[in-house]
Protein backbone atom coordinates (compact mmCIF):
# COMPACT_ATOMS: atom_id res chain seq x y z
CA UNK A 1 0.00 0.00 0.00
CA UNK A 2 1.38 3.28 -1.27
CA UNK A 3 0.88 6.60 0.77
CA UNK A 4 -0.30 10.16 -1.35
CA UNK A 5 2.93 11.48 0.44
CA UNK A 6 6.53 9.35 0.12
CA UNK A 7 7.47 7.39 2.44
CA UNK A 8 11.04 7.62 2.77
CA UNK A 9 13.41 4.69 2.79
CA UNK A 10 15.39 5.40 5.84
CA UNK A 11 18.41 3.66 4.33
CA UNK A 12 18.65 5.70 1.08
CA UNK A 13 17.13 8.98 2.81
CA UNK A 14 20.50 11.84 3.34
CA UNK A 15 21.17 15.14 5.04
CA UNK A 16 19.24 16.46 8.16
CA UNK A 17 16.16 14.26 7.48
CA UNK A 18 19.21 11.46 7.36
CA UNK A 19 20.50 12.92 11.23
CA UNK A 20 16.63 13.13 12.22
CA UNK A 21 15.84 9.48 11.51
CA UNK A 22 19.25 8.30 12.58
CA UNK A 23 18.32 10.25 16.09
CA UNK A 24 14.45 8.20 16.14
CA UNK A 25 16.01 5.25 15.58
CA UNK A 26 18.65 5.76 18.48
CA UNK A 27 15.64 6.94 20.92
CA UNK A 28 12.84 4.58 19.43
CA UNK A 29 14.55 1.30 18.09
CA UNK A 30 13.36 2.10 14.57
CA UNK A 31 11.56 4.47 12.44
CA UNK A 32 7.73 4.67 12.33
CA UNK A 33 6.10 5.32 9.09
CA UNK A 34 4.61 8.91 9.85
CA UNK A 35 8.51 9.72 10.79
CA UNK A 36 9.15 8.89 7.34
CA UNK A 37 6.48 10.36 5.71
CA UNK A 38 7.87 13.60 8.12
CA UNK A 39 10.98 13.46 6.41
CA UNK A 40 10.52 14.68 3.24
CA UNK A 41 9.91 18.07 4.79
CA UNK A 42 12.94 18.46 7.46
CA UNK A 43 11.66 21.73 9.20
CA UNK A 44 8.46 19.97 9.34
CA UNK A 45 10.37 16.39 10.89
CA UNK A 46 12.28 19.02 13.54
CA UNK A 47 9.21 21.09 14.54
CA UNK A 48 7.39 17.84 15.00
CA UNK A 49 9.92 16.69 17.40
CA UNK A 50 10.24 19.67 19.14
CA UNK A 51 7.00 20.07 19.84
CA UNK A 52 7.32 16.07 21.14
CA UNK A 53 9.97 17.43 23.71
CA UNK A 54 8.43 20.39 24.59
CA UNK A 55 4.74 18.28 25.51
CA UNK A 56 7.27 16.49 27.33
CA UNK A 57 9.43 18.72 29.76
CA UNK A 58 5.74 20.44 30.69
CA UNK A 59 4.06 19.64 33.91
CA UNK A 60 2.18 16.54 32.50
CA UNK A 61 3.35 12.94 32.75
CA UNK A 62 3.73 10.69 30.07
CA UNK A 63 1.18 8.74 30.94
CA UNK A 64 -1.75 11.45 30.99
CA UNK A 65 -0.04 13.21 27.74
CA UNK A 66 -1.08 9.59 25.93
CA UNK A 67 -4.05 9.68 27.30
CA UNK A 68 -4.46 13.35 25.66
CA UNK A 69 -3.56 11.85 22.55
CA UNK A 70 -5.53 9.52 22.31
CA UNK A 71 -8.62 11.81 23.03
CA UNK A 72 -7.66 14.00 20.04
CA UNK A 73 -6.68 11.29 17.42
CA UNK A 74 -10.42 10.06 18.19
CA UNK A 75 -11.72 13.63 18.41
CA UNK A 76 -9.39 13.85 14.57
CA UNK A 77 -10.52 10.25 13.74
CA UNK A 78 -6.73 9.18 12.93
CA UNK A 79 -6.53 5.92 12.70
CA UNK A 80 -2.74 6.26 12.90
CA UNK A 81 -2.55 8.00 15.47
CA UNK A 82 -5.06 6.01 17.56
CA UNK A 83 -2.70 3.16 16.93
CA UNK A 84 0.51 4.25 17.68
CA UNK A 85 -0.90 6.25 21.04
CA UNK A 86 -2.91 3.02 22.25
CA UNK A 87 0.27 0.88 22.08
CA UNK A 88 2.26 3.91 23.54
CA UNK A 89 0.01 4.35 25.80
CA UNK A 90 0.38 0.67 27.01
CA UNK A 91 4.32 1.13 27.40
CA UNK A 92 3.23 3.67 29.41
CA UNK A 93 1.12 1.87 31.77
CA UNK A 94 -2.42 2.76 30.25
CA UNK A 95 -4.81 -0.47 30.00
CA UNK A 96 -7.26 -1.62 27.61
CA UNK A 97 -9.74 0.17 29.16
CA UNK A 98 -7.97 3.15 30.03
CA UNK A 99 -6.46 3.86 26.47
CA UNK A 100 -10.52 3.01 25.07
CA UNK A 101 -12.00 5.52 27.96
CA UNK A 102 -9.57 8.20 27.33
CA UNK A 103 -10.20 8.27 23.08
CA UNK A 104 -13.97 8.77 24.44
CA UNK A 105 -12.65 11.77 26.79
CA UNK A 106 -13.86 9.41 29.96
CA UNK A 107 -11.52 8.87 32.87
CA UNK A 108 -11.94 7.79 36.13
CA UNK A 109 -9.92 10.77 37.80
CA UNK A 110 -12.47 13.34 37.24
CA UNK A 111 -9.52 16.09 36.94
CA UNK A 112 -8.01 14.26 34.46
CA UNK A 113 -11.69 13.88 32.47
CA UNK A 114 -12.37 17.50 32.43
CA UNK A 115 -8.82 18.25 31.10
CA UNK A 116 -9.54 15.26 28.40
CA UNK A 117 -12.89 16.70 27.36
CA UNK A 118 -11.74 20.05 27.38
CA UNK A 119 -8.95 18.73 24.55
CA UNK A 120 -11.55 17.45 22.75
CA UNK A 121 -13.48 20.62 22.49
CA UNK A 122 -10.30 22.60 21.80
CA UNK A 123 -9.77 20.24 18.73
CA UNK A 124 -13.67 19.81 17.57
CA UNK A 125 -13.94 23.74 17.65
CA UNK A 126 -10.61 24.53 16.33
CA UNK A 127 -9.94 26.50 19.70
CA UNK A 128 -13.49 28.32 19.94
CA UNK A 129 -14.55 26.69 23.71
CA UNK A 130 -16.82 29.36 26.04
CA UNK A 131 -15.77 30.87 28.83
CA UNK A 132 -17.82 28.51 30.99
CA UNK A 133 -15.45 25.58 29.55
CA UNK A 134 -12.13 27.59 30.63
CA UNK A 135 -13.95 28.30 34.28
CA UNK A 136 -14.69 23.96 34.47
CA UNK A 137 -10.86 23.55 33.80
CA UNK A 138 -9.91 25.92 36.40
CA UNK A 139 -12.24 24.69 38.85
CA UNK A 140 -10.62 20.89 38.54
CA UNK A 141 -7.87 22.27 39.59
CA UNK A 142 -5.68 23.31 36.58
CA UNK A 143 -3.98 26.49 36.01
CA UNK A 144 -3.70 28.92 33.41
CA UNK A 145 -0.37 27.37 32.13
CA UNK A 146 -1.91 23.83 32.54
CA UNK A 147 -4.72 25.11 30.35
CA UNK A 148 -2.09 25.99 27.85
CA UNK A 149 -0.17 22.87 27.80
CA UNK A 150 -3.51 21.36 26.99
CA UNK A 151 -3.60 23.45 23.83
CA UNK A 152 -0.09 22.51 23.52
CA UNK A 153 -0.42 19.14 23.10
CA UNK A 154 -3.57 20.00 20.65
CA UNK A 155 -1.47 21.58 18.51
CA UNK A 156 1.23 18.60 18.52
CA UNK A 157 -1.23 15.72 18.40
CA UNK A 158 -3.66 17.51 15.77
CA UNK A 159 -0.06 18.33 13.77
CA UNK A 160 0.25 14.77 13.14
CA UNK A 161 -3.37 13.55 12.65
CA UNK A 162 -3.99 16.54 9.74
CA UNK A 163 -0.09 14.50 8.09
CA UNK A 164 -1.35 11.23 8.40
CA UNK A 165 -4.97 11.76 6.76
CA UNK A 166 -2.91 13.96 4.07
CA UNK A 167 -0.37 11.24 3.45
CA UNK A 168 -2.60 8.45 4.11
CA UNK A 169 0.25 6.66 6.06
CA UNK A 170 0.41 3.12 6.44
CA UNK A 171 -0.57 2.36 10.22
CA UNK A 172 2.56 -0.14 11.57
CA UNK A 173 1.79 -0.51 14.54
CA UNK A 174 -1.40 -2.86 15.99
CA UNK A 175 -4.27 -1.77 14.17
CA UNK A 176 -6.99 0.70 15.90
CA UNK A 177 -9.93 2.65 14.29
CA UNK A 178 -11.56 5.64 15.21
CA UNK A 179 -15.13 5.00 16.65
CA UNK A 180 -14.56 1.18 16.92
CA UNK A 181 -14.40 0.50 20.96
CA UNK A 182 -13.62 -2.61 22.76
CA UNK A 183 -15.02 -1.60 25.87
CA UNK A 184 -17.75 0.10 26.11
CA UNK A 185 -19.03 1.71 29.33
Amino acid sequence: MSTRIETLNPETTTGKSKELFDAVQSKLGFIPNLIKVFGNSPATLQSYLSLGELTASGNFTNKFREKLALAIAEENACNYCLSAHTAIGKMNGLSEEQTEQSRQGVSSDAKEQVALQFAQAVTRNRGQVSGDLIQAVKDAGYTDGDILEIVLNVVSNTLTNYVNHIAETVVDFPSVEAGKFAVTQ
